[in-house]
């Protein structure tokens, strides 16, 4: 096995007709060089949205379905507290949020590793996990996501700091908290492109399986494949591990 660290790759597609293709051929640049390798067949594990991108030869209802697959923009904020005495004396660890800049919180689980063991007094430092999902109600679920990344790439720090100290200072403030005194640190993880796209019947057509954009996205092109989690329509490890399966198994039984 050979991996091209620090290697963007542009361009795959299938060396002459994809019915009868026996390589692929795949250009990439690394420092400002282009190079072209070629294989016996190639798996396309990226985002799938990139992919028409990548590779323009592909069928145009496949190139639209793989268009269609818009991920979900997230924000996980870690908090370093001081101390979390607010939280035993309200007698909480979790809060929901619904409609609040971040729509939930919670004291991180604790995890004992080794020699490590989490704060167990309350007096001690912790850590708080805070979750953001930027949308605008009212639009479909996928415009939705847009128009919340395009919020998320615009938003400054401070934005968030300010809103999370408020935030915090509203719902821990009756249990002593204060955030100019309380609050040691703050991380803001932004996703912009986040979870894989899911079947929501809320929003997306009642059809049968083979007919979702998922599905027709992933189809073989050739010696190409294409896999990611974006192609099981879930936003998890074991879709990720089952679609690389079903990508490379695709090419092996040819």
């Amino acid at each position: 096995m050979r991996l091209r660290l620090n290697s963007t790759v542009l361009r795959v597609r299938n060396s002459g007709d994809p019915g009868s293709a026996r390589e692929v051929e795949v250009t990439y640049v690394r420092a400002g060089k282009a190079y072209t390798v070629r294989g016996a067949g190639c798996v396309l594990a990226c985002w799938n949205m990139m992919i028409p991108y990548l590779c323009p030869e592909l069928p145009p209802p496949q190139r639209a379905a793989l268009h269609s697959l818009v991920k979900a923009p997230l924000v996980y904020t870690s908090v370093a507290l001081r101390n979390w005495e607010s939280f035993r004396a309200l007698g909480v660890y979790r809060v929901y949020a619904p409609g609040s800049y971040h729509s939930g919180l919670s004291l991180n689980p604790r995890v004992d590793i080794g020699g490590y063991r989490s704060p167990l007094n309350p007096a001690e430092p912790a850590l708080l996990w805070m979750e953001r999902t930027p949308c605008r109600p009212g639009l479909t679920e996928y415009e939705q996501n847009k128009a919340g990344r395009a919020e998320l790439l615009a938003t400054p720090f401070a934005t968030f700091e300010r809103n999370i100290r408020e935030q915090l200072a509203r719902m821990l403030g009756a249990g002593g908290f204060d955030p100019a005194r309380d609050v040691e640190a703050i991380t803001v993880n932004r996703w912009p492109h986040g979870y894989a796209p899911e079947y929501n019947s809320l929003f997306d057509p009642v059809v049968p399986e083979a007919q979702r954009p998922h599905v027709i996205g992933r189809a073989r092109y050739g010696r190409i494949t294409i896999a990611n989690s974006d192609s099981g329509a879930a936003a998890y490890t074991d879709s990720a591990i089952d679609q690389a399966s079903r990508a490379v198994g695709e090419l092996l039984r040819t």
